[in-house]
């Protein structure tokens, strides 16, 4: 495709990350995807093939994050759209019985994994002066439910994050907050239990929002969007 891209994806094994490297794979992009579970890296890589690169990388380790863009920058060079879609959410619990290490594991991987891999790939994507980096936010990140504080402080901070990053970034660079919805992932069912399965499966909410996620641009810089579902 002369109009194919080069895409990065973190979170890549599981729920919206799958699904989006499934599209993009299937529609002539080439996906850089990274998951914690070694196991399910090696089946996406042998499902997606060898002109894609699927790796074992835990985000909340800037090592092991700085040596994956070092590698993947090197073969593939800066991508043309950076999703920054790892995340998890808290067992449903008012924030005082939270547990403290739950809580710091929600903060390092939705707050700090999105600095890691932004921190790592950002500078390649500036250097050319183009790009788009998506942070996936939520509902969540722009209002309120009970039981579910830490997740809610966490994309909230991603809001702020990003939208900081665009004022900083140059013309013809975006950086967005993306609201992808409400999806039927593994995260939904641990808040909604059997009613998760009413909202949208990742599989048919790809197939909305990879095409709208293909269409961002510079225009967009510092913009909070919602995928139009």
């Amino acid at each position: 495709m002369s109009d194919s891209k080069t895409i990065v994806i973190t979170g890549v094994t599981r729920g919206l990350g799958l699904a989006m490297a499934r599209y993009f794979a299937t529609h002539g992009h080439t996906v850089i995807g990274c998951g914690r579970l070694a196991s399910l890296v090696a089946e996406l890589q042998q499902e997606l093939g060898s002109q894609h690169a699927i790796s074992v990388v835990d985000v909340t380790d800037e090592r092991a994050v700085a040596a994956w863009a070092e590698a993947s920058l090197a073969k593939f060079g800066a991508p043309d759209l950076l999703l920054n879609s790892a995340a998890i959410i808290n067992a449903n619990n008012s924030l005082w019985n939270v547990p403290t290490d739950e809580f710091s594991r929600v903060v390092d991987i939705n707050i700090k994994g999105v600095f890691h891999v932004t921190k790592h790939f950002a500078p390649a994507m500036i250097a050319r002066q183009s790009g788009v980096i998506v942070n996936f936010s939520s509902g969540w990140g722009r209002s309120t439910s009970a039981e579910v504080a830490p997740y809610c402080a966490t994309k909230y901070a991603i809001e702020g994050l990003t939208l900081a990053l665009a004022a900083e970034l140059p013309s013809g660079m975006a950086a967005i907050p993306l609201n992808p919805g409400v999806i039927a992932t593994d995260m939904l069912q641990s808040c909604f239990g059997e009613d998760a399965s009413s909202y949208p499966q990742p599989a048919a909410w790809a197939q909305v929002a990879c095409p709208y996620l293909l269409q961002l641009s510079a225009r967009h810089n510092g913009r909070s969007l919602s995928v139009p579902m």
